[in-house]
Protein backbone atom coordinates (compact mmCIF):
# COMPACT_ATOMS: atom_id res chain seq x y z
CA UNK A 1 0.00 0.00 0.00
CA UNK A 2 1.26 3.04 -0.99
CA UNK A 3 1.99 6.36 1.10
CA UNK A 4 -0.50 8.77 2.15
CA UNK A 5 0.09 11.95 0.87
CA UNK A 6 0.27 15.29 2.86
CA UNK A 7 0.51 19.19 2.97
CA UNK A 8 0.86 21.91 5.51
CA UNK A 9 -0.54 25.12 5.33
CA UNK A 10 1.01 27.64 7.76
CA UNK A 11 4.91 27.33 8.35
CA UNK A 12 4.77 29.13 11.61
CA UNK A 13 6.52 28.25 15.29
CA UNK A 14 4.87 24.95 16.00
CA UNK A 15 5.23 23.92 12.10
CA UNK A 16 9.01 22.40 12.40
CA UNK A 17 8.37 19.57 14.19
CA UNK A 18 5.54 18.57 11.73
CA UNK A 19 7.96 18.98 8.74
CA UNK A 20 10.48 16.78 10.46
CA UNK A 21 8.09 14.38 11.47
CA UNK A 22 6.31 13.49 8.75
CA UNK A 23 9.11 13.47 6.13
CA UNK A 24 11.56 11.33 8.37
CA UNK A 25 9.07 9.47 11.53
CA UNK A 26 6.16 7.82 9.97
CA UNK A 27 6.07 4.67 7.44
CA UNK A 28 2.92 5.33 5.92
CA UNK A 29 2.75 9.14 5.28
CA UNK A 30 4.98 11.54 2.78
CA UNK A 31 5.06 15.11 3.43
CA UNK A 32 5.47 16.55 -0.01
CA UNK A 33 4.25 20.82 0.01
CA UNK A 34 3.95 22.92 2.68
CA UNK A 35 2.25 26.82 2.02
CA UNK A 36 2.23 29.82 3.73
CA UNK A 37 0.56 33.44 3.63
CA UNK A 38 3.95 34.52 3.41
CA UNK A 39 5.76 32.50 0.41
CA UNK A 40 9.38 33.26 1.75
CA UNK A 41 8.66 31.24 4.92
CA UNK A 42 6.99 28.17 2.96
CA UNK A 43 9.78 28.79 0.32
CA UNK A 44 12.29 28.00 3.23
CA UNK A 45 10.65 25.46 5.27
CA UNK A 46 10.59 23.32 2.04
CA UNK A 47 14.17 23.89 0.95
CA UNK A 48 15.27 22.74 4.54
CA UNK A 49 13.06 19.49 4.60
CA UNK A 50 13.00 18.65 0.62
CA UNK A 51 9.56 19.52 -0.31
CA UNK A 52 7.78 21.68 -3.03
CA UNK A 53 6.77 25.43 -1.46
CA UNK A 54 3.31 26.23 -3.18
CA UNK A 55 0.41 28.79 -2.61
CA UNK A 56 -2.54 27.76 -0.87
CA UNK A 57 -4.21 27.91 -3.38
CA UNK A 58 -2.35 25.51 -5.58
CA UNK A 59 -1.85 23.44 -2.59
CA UNK A 60 -5.30 22.69 -2.33
CA UNK A 61 -5.81 22.23 -5.89
CA UNK A 62 -2.85 19.51 -5.66
CA UNK A 63 -4.61 15.66 -7.06
CA UNK A 64 -2.03 14.25 -5.18
CA UNK A 65 -2.52 15.51 -1.66
CA UNK A 66 -5.15 13.80 0.72
CA UNK A 67 -4.49 14.97 4.06
CA UNK A 68 -3.64 19.26 4.42
CA UNK A 69 -2.33 19.78 8.26
CA UNK A 70 -4.29 22.95 9.10
CA UNK A 71 -1.12 25.08 11.59
CA UNK A 72 -2.18 28.09 11.28
CA UNK A 73 -3.31 30.49 14.23
CA UNK A 74 -6.55 29.36 16.18
CA UNK A 75 -8.44 31.79 14.80
CA UNK A 76 -7.90 30.90 11.31
CA UNK A 77 -8.65 27.67 12.50
CA UNK A 78 -12.05 27.00 11.08
CA UNK A 79 -11.98 28.89 7.62
CA UNK A 80 -8.66 26.80 6.77
CA UNK A 81 -10.44 23.60 7.41
CA UNK A 82 -13.64 24.96 6.07
CA UNK A 83 -11.36 25.64 2.70
CA UNK A 84 -9.68 22.19 3.07
CA UNK A 85 -12.73 20.47 3.21
CA UNK A 86 -14.30 22.39 0.08
CA UNK A 87 -11.70 21.61 -2.37
CA UNK A 88 -12.03 17.83 -1.18
CA UNK A 89 -9.21 16.64 1.35
CA UNK A 90 -9.07 15.70 4.57
CA UNK A 91 -7.93 18.02 7.17
CA UNK A 92 -5.71 17.52 10.40
CA UNK A 93 -5.29 20.72 12.65
CA UNK A 94 -3.76 22.07 15.27
CA UNK A 95 -5.36 22.57 18.72
CA UNK A 96 -7.84 24.03 19.73
CA UNK A 97 -10.55 22.48 16.85
CA UNK A 98 -11.96 25.68 16.88
CA UNK A 99 -12.97 28.86 18.62
CA UNK A 100 -16.48 28.75 18.97
CA UNK A 101 -18.82 26.40 19.27
CA UNK A 102 -20.79 27.04 16.43
CA UNK A 103 -17.52 27.26 13.88
CA UNK A 104 -17.08 23.65 15.50
CA UNK A 105 -20.45 22.32 14.39
CA UNK A 106 -20.19 23.45 11.06
CA UNK A 107 -17.05 22.03 10.74
CA UNK A 108 -18.61 18.70 11.66
CA UNK A 109 -21.22 19.25 9.54
CA UNK A 110 -19.26 19.81 6.42
CA UNK A 111 -17.21 17.00 6.79
CA UNK A 112 -19.97 14.43 6.96
CA UNK A 113 -21.96 16.42 4.43
CA UNK A 114 -18.45 15.89 2.31
CA UNK A 115 -17.79 12.09 3.36
CA UNK A 116 -14.37 13.76 4.49
CA UNK A 117 -12.84 13.06 8.12
CA UNK A 118 -11.51 15.83 10.15
CA UNK A 119 -8.61 15.18 12.87
CA UNK A 120 -6.90 17.41 15.58
CA UNK A 121 -4.09 17.87 17.60
CA UNK A 122 -2.90 17.14 20.34
CA UNK A 123 -1.91 13.92 19.46
CA UNK A 124 0.60 13.80 22.44
CA UNK A 125 -2.33 11.13 23.70
CA UNK A 126 -1.12 8.68 21.64
CA UNK A 127 2.61 8.76 23.01
CA UNK A 128 4.23 6.14 25.00
CA UNK A 129 3.60 7.44 28.40
CA UNK A 130 -0.51 8.15 28.31
CA UNK A 131 -0.78 4.78 26.37
CA UNK A 132 1.10 2.98 29.41
CA UNK A 133 -0.92 5.11 31.75
CA UNK A 134 -4.23 4.03 29.35
CA UNK A 135 -2.70 0.33 29.34
CA UNK A 136 -2.25 0.09 33.22
CA UNK A 137 -6.03 1.19 33.84
CA UNK A 138 -7.56 -0.96 31.29
CA UNK A 139 -5.75 -3.75 32.73
CA UNK A 140 -6.92 -2.98 36.27
CA UNK A 141 -3.60 -1.57 38.40
CA UNK A 142 -5.43 1.07 40.19
CA UNK A 143 -9.27 -0.90 40.48
CA UNK A 144 -12.14 1.42 39.45
CA UNK A 145 -11.18 4.56 38.42
CA UNK A 146 -12.54 7.27 41.07
CA UNK A 147 -11.37 10.80 39.83
CA UNK A 148 -8.65 12.83 38.99
CA UNK A 149 -6.67 16.15 39.57
CA UNK A 150 -4.92 18.26 36.33
CA UNK A 151 -2.83 21.37 37.05
CA UNK A 152 -1.16 22.93 34.41
CA UNK A 153 0.89 26.10 35.87
CA UNK A 154 2.84 28.84 34.04
CA UNK A 155 3.06 32.35 33.89
CA UNK A 156 2.52 32.81 30.40
CA UNK A 157 4.31 32.73 27.21
CA UNK A 158 5.60 36.73 26.95
CA UNK A 159 9.12 35.68 28.53
CA UNK A 160 10.12 33.43 24.95
CA UNK A 161 7.39 33.04 22.44
CA UNK A 162 8.58 36.04 19.69
CA UNK A 163 5.15 36.42 19.10
CA UNK A 164 2.84 35.56 22.21
CA UNK A 165 0.22 38.14 21.81
CA UNK A 166 -2.73 35.80 20.53
CA UNK A 167 -2.40 33.64 24.13
CA UNK A 168 -4.17 36.90 25.35
CA UNK A 169 -6.54 37.45 22.80
CA UNK A 170 -10.45 35.65 22.07
CA UNK A 171 -9.21 31.96 21.40
CA UNK A 172 -5.76 32.25 23.68
CA UNK A 173 -5.90 31.45 27.42
CA UNK A 174 -4.41 28.89 29.58
CA UNK A 175 -7.70 26.77 28.96
CA UNK A 176 -7.98 27.16 25.25
CA UNK A 177 -3.98 26.72 24.73
CA UNK A 178 -3.33 23.83 27.28
CA UNK A 179 -6.50 22.46 28.30
CA UNK A 180 -6.89 20.77 24.93
CA UNK A 181 -3.80 18.25 26.29
CA UNK A 182 -5.30 17.82 29.19
CA UNK A 183 -8.83 17.33 28.87
CA UNK A 184 -8.02 15.26 25.73
CA UNK A 185 -6.07 13.04 27.93
CA UNK A 186 -8.71 12.89 30.55
CA UNK A 187 -11.13 11.65 28.09
CA UNK A 188 -8.85 9.44 26.41
CA UNK A 189 -8.45 7.76 29.75
CA UNK A 190 -11.97 8.06 31.27
CA UNK A 191 -14.36 8.72 28.77
CA UNK A 192 -16.46 11.64 27.81
CA UNK A 193 -17.43 14.65 30.35
CA UNK A 194 -21.53 14.96 31.07
CA UNK A 195 -20.71 18.25 33.06
CA UNK A 196 -18.48 21.10 34.02
CA UNK A 197 -18.02 23.76 36.53
CA UNK A 198 -15.77 26.77 36.85
CA UNK A 199 -14.45 29.93 38.09
CA UNK A 200 -12.15 32.03 35.58
CA UNK A 201 -10.02 35.23 36.18
CA UNK A 202 -7.92 37.92 34.62
CA UNK A 203 -5.09 38.14 37.61
CA UNK A 204 -3.06 40.81 35.36
CA UNK A 205 -4.93 43.24 32.68
CA UNK A 206 -1.62 43.75 30.46
CA UNK A 207 1.14 41.93 30.14
CA UNK A 208 4.86 43.24 28.78
CA UNK A 209 6.15 41.18 26.39
CA UNK A 210 10.41 40.75 27.14
CA UNK A 211 11.30 38.17 24.14
CA UNK A 212 13.71 40.17 21.76
CA UNK A 213 11.37 40.55 18.76
CA UNK A 214 8.54 42.61 20.49
CA UNK A 215 10.32 43.51 23.74
CA UNK A 216 8.43 46.22 25.28
CA UNK A 217 5.64 45.86 23.94
CA UNK A 218 2.21 45.87 26.46
CA UNK A 219 -0.45 43.45 25.58
CA UNK A 220 -4.18 43.76 26.31
CA UNK A 221 -5.81 41.06 28.27
CA UNK A 222 -8.70 39.98 26.68
CA UNK A 223 -9.20 36.27 28.01
CA UNK A 224 -9.57 34.65 32.04
CA UNK A 225 -5.91 33.88 32.42
CA UNK A 226 -6.76 31.54 35.46
CA UNK A 227 -8.89 29.23 35.02
CA UNK A 228 -10.27 26.10 37.42
CA UNK A 229 -13.32 23.47 36.34
CA UNK A 230 -14.89 21.19 38.34
CA UNK A 231 -15.79 18.02 36.07
CA UNK A 232 -18.23 15.57 36.25
CA UNK A 233 -17.39 12.76 33.68
CA UNK A 234 -20.57 9.96 32.44
CA UNK A 235 -18.63 7.68 34.10
CA UNK A 236 -19.06 9.35 37.43
CA UNK A 237 -15.56 10.19 38.20
CA UNK A 238 -15.20 13.90 39.61
CA UNK A 239 -12.32 15.79 38.26
CA UNK A 240 -10.62 19.29 39.00
CA UNK A 241 -8.96 20.95 36.08
CA UNK A 242 -6.73 23.76 36.86
CA UNK A 243 -5.01 26.23 33.94
CA UNK A 244 -3.10 29.45 35.04
CA UNK A 245 -0.64 31.65 32.61
CA UNK A 246 -1.00 33.90 36.66
CA UNK A 247 1.45 31.40 38.35
CA UNK A 248 4.98 32.37 38.85
CA UNK A 249 6.32 28.91 40.68
CA UNK A 250 4.58 25.28 41.36
CA UNK A 251 5.46 21.66 42.39
CA UNK A 252 1.97 20.07 41.39
CA UNK A 253 1.62 17.36 39.70
CA UNK A 254 0.45 17.30 35.85
CA UNK A 255 -2.53 14.49 36.25
CA UNK A 256 -3.00 11.86 38.99
CA UNK A 257 -5.57 9.23 38.08
CA UNK A 258 -7.18 8.15 41.28
CA UNK A 259 -9.01 4.69 41.97
CA UNK A 260 -10.29 2.16 44.25
CA UNK A 261 -6.89 0.26 44.42
CA UNK A 262 -4.09 2.88 43.54
CA UNK A 263 -2.98 5.99 42.12
CA UNK A 264 -1.14 6.50 38.87
CA UNK A 265 0.87 9.72 38.39
CA UNK A 266 0.57 10.68 34.82
CA UNK A 267 3.21 12.29 33.08
CA UNK A 268 2.90 15.75 31.26
CA UNK A 269 0.46 15.68 28.83
CA UNK A 270 2.27 17.64 26.39
CA UNK A 271 4.82 15.75 25.82
CA UNK A 272 5.07 11.76 24.50
CA UNK A 273 6.89 10.47 27.38
CA UNK A 274 6.96 9.07 30.93
CA UNK A 275 7.64 9.11 33.71
CA UNK A 276 4.88 6.98 35.00
CA UNK A 277 4.74 6.30 38.67
CA UNK A 278 2.11 3.20 40.13
CA UNK A 279 1.47 3.28 43.50
CA UNK A 280 -1.44 0.20 44.74
CA UNK A 281 -3.35 0.28 48.12
CA UNK A 282 -0.32 -1.05 50.12
CA UNK A 283 2.35 -0.47 49.46
CA UNK A 284 4.58 2.08 51.13
CA UNK A 285 6.40 3.14 47.99
CA UNK A 286 5.98 4.74 44.48
CA UNK A 287 6.96 2.15 41.67
CA UNK A 288 8.66 3.51 38.08
CA UNK A 289 6.75 1.67 35.25
CA UNK A 290 8.65 1.02 31.68
CA UNK A 291 6.93 2.47 28.62
CA UNK A 292 4.76 -0.23 27.06
CA UNK A 293 4.65 1.39 23.59
CA UNK A 294 6.69 3.46 21.38
CA UNK A 295 6.66 7.23 20.39
CA UNK A 296 7.79 8.76 23.61
CA UNK A 297 10.25 11.05 21.94
CA UNK A 298 8.30 14.18 20.18
CA UNK A 299 6.22 12.34 18.05
CA UNK A 300 3.42 15.20 16.81
CA UNK A 301 2.07 14.18 13.47
CA UNK A 302 1.39 10.36 14.79
CA UNK A 303 -2.26 11.48 15.10
CA UNK A 304 -1.50 12.58 11.02
CA UNK A 305 -0.28 8.65 10.61
CA UNK A 306 -2.73 7.56 12.49
CA UNK A 307 -5.66 9.17 10.47
CA UNK A 308 -4.04 8.40 7.38
CA UNK A 309 -4.21 4.26 8.82
CA UNK A 310 -7.65 4.81 9.24
CA UNK A 311 -8.57 6.32 6.28
CA UNK A 312 -6.93 3.54 4.39
CA UNK A 313 -8.36 0.79 6.19
CA UNK A 314 -11.99 2.21 6.77
CA UNK A 315 -11.58 2.26 10.30
CA UNK A 316 -11.84 5.17 13.14
CA UNK A 317 -8.59 7.13 13.74
CA UNK A 318 -8.01 8.01 17.38
CA UNK A 319 -7.74 11.95 17.23
CA UNK A 320 -10.64 12.19 15.60
CA UNK A 321 -12.99 15.54 15.21
CA UNK A 322 -15.63 14.45 17.79
CA UNK A 323 -13.16 14.38 20.28
CA UNK A 324 -11.89 17.55 19.50
CA UNK A 325 -15.44 19.28 19.52
CA UNK A 326 -16.06 17.42 22.52
CA UNK A 327 -13.23 18.73 24.37
CA UNK A 328 -14.18 22.26 23.09
CA UNK A 329 -17.20 22.04 24.17
CA UNK A 330 -16.17 21.17 27.61
CA UNK A 331 -13.58 23.97 27.89
CA UNK A 332 -16.37 26.65 26.81
CA UNK A 333 -18.64 24.98 29.66
CA UNK A 334 -15.97 25.44 32.18
CA UNK A 335 -16.15 28.98 31.05
CA UNK A 336 -19.76 29.69 30.64
CA UNK A 337 -19.74 27.93 34.22
CA UNK A 338 -17.67 30.49 35.76
CA UNK A 339 -19.47 33.35 33.74
CA UNK A 340 -22.98 31.91 34.47
CA UNK A 341 -22.02 30.74 38.18
CA UNK A 342 -23.48 27.52 37.12
CA UNK A 343 -23.07 24.16 36.28
CA UNK A 344 -23.08 23.14 32.57
CA UNK A 345 -24.42 19.81 31.08
CA UNK A 346 -22.36 18.93 28.15
CA UNK A 347 -24.25 19.10 24.92
CA UNK A 348 -21.66 16.52 23.39
CA UNK A 349 -19.96 13.12 23.96
CA UNK A 350 -17.70 11.20 21.80
CA UNK A 351 -16.58 7.85 22.28
CA UNK A 352 -13.35 7.11 24.64
CA UNK A 353 -10.84 6.61 21.94
CA UNK A 354 -9.34 3.10 21.33
CA UNK A 355 -5.88 2.53 22.94
CA UNK A 356 -3.14 1.64 20.73
CA UNK A 357 -1.74 -1.47 20.17
CA UNK A 358 1.86 -2.28 21.56
CA UNK A 359 3.01 -2.91 18.50
CA UNK A 360 4.42 0.18 16.82
CA UNK A 361 2.36 0.63 13.73
CA UNK A 362 3.86 3.69 12.46
CA UNK A 363 7.35 4.02 12.85
CA UNK A 364 9.84 3.87 9.86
Amino acid sequence: MGRTKVGIIGCGNISGIYLKNLTQTFRNVELVACADMMRERAEAKASEHGIRAMSVEELLADPEISIVVNLTIPKAHASVTLQILNAGKHAYLEKPFAITREDGLAMLSKAREKGLRIGCAPDTFLGGGIQTVRKLLDDGWIGKPVGATAFMTCHGHESWHPDPEFYYEVGGGPMFDMGPYYLTALVNLLGPVASAAGHADITFPTRTITSEKKYGKIVEVEVPTHVTGLLRFAGGQSVTVMTTFDVWHSQLPRIELYGSEGTIIVPDPNSFGGPVLLRRMGQSDWSSIPLSHGHADNSRGIGVADMARGIAAGTPHRADMTLAYHVLDVMHAIHDGAREEKTVKLASTCARPEALPIVDLYKA
